[in-house]
């Protein structure tokens, strides 16, 4: 099996042999192999463990929680099926960005009024408008999208941040193993059930069945692998989704 020394892997990596041998100093990155003459190898599973760690820092976790990623019982390949799949979305809404900010360019050389759709495209969430309105109907949309734009630019920024800390909370406890019906994770139930409540659009802001939209939505982030990425994948998911039916048994 091919083996690479540690100035090779960062460059391929377009790091610093310091990151990865601070990686290999908290468990994260072990080197293959360390010979006599203290030189460390990386060998091909090594790279895998990397390009998954590369990647979840990409999703923005902190070094301890892709720790604790990385060490639950899941084949690499099947956590990094739910990053592929993560990326490919990803890869959509920047292709479409590129489009976008390429149309504008091309309009203002040519003396001519970009087109607000063509500017914009990619960087609104309407991109869901079909799946929103196909689940929860036109006026969910419209509600939700009426709120959303009402928001501005530093509401929306503030809400993607509520966003980002309730996930990375709930990755957080998953990886930990705390039990999905314990307290801590029954306030992070609590807290996701409150912010659900508050997003406009959805039966559970309408004054509609809460119990049956929260668990509907619990298993979808298990069944969609896009809302499981948001949680670290399949099992961190399933355990959102355990932790969000016991807090509605518990009323």
């Amino acid at each position: 099996m091919n083996d690479w020394s540690i100035q090779e892997v960062a460059r391929l990596a377009g790091t610093t042999s310091r990151t990865l041998r601070h990686y290999g100093e908290l468990g994260l990155l072990p080197p293959s192999d360390v010979g006599a003459n203290g030189y460390r190898r990386y060998d091909a599973h090594a790279l895998v463990r990397l390009q998954r760690i590369l990647m979840l820092r990409e999703l923005g976790l902190s070094l301890p929680q892709i720790g604790e990623v990385l060490d639950r019982p899941t084949r690499a390949e099947e956590a990094l099926g739910h990053h592929l799949e993560w990326l490919h979305g990803e890869q959509e809404r920047i292709v479409r960005q590129i489009a976008a900010v390429r149309s504008t360019i091309t309009a203002l050389e040519n003396g001519e009024e970009p087109m607000a759709e063509d500017m914009l495209d990619g960087f609104d969430h309407t991109q869901y408008k079909d799946e929103v309105t196909e689940r929860w109907g036109e006026q969910a949309y419209a509600d939700s999208d009426r709120w959303w734009r009402g928001l501005g630019e530093r509401g929306q920024s503030e809400w993607k941040q509520v966003v980002r800390d309730l996930n990375s909370a709930w990755q957080d406890a998953a990886g930990r193993g705390i039990a999905p019906d314990g307290a801590e994770a029954q306030e992070l139930a609590a807290r996701h059930v409150a912010w659900l409540r508050a997003t406009p659009g959805t039966p559970a802001a309408g004054g509609g069945d809460v119990g049956a939209y929260v668990r509907g939505v619990a298993e979808m982030y298990v069944s969609d692998a896009r809302f499981a990425a948001n949680y670290g994948g399949a099992e961190g998911a399933a355990f959102v989704r355990d932790a969000l039916l016991a807090h509605l048994e518990r009323g």
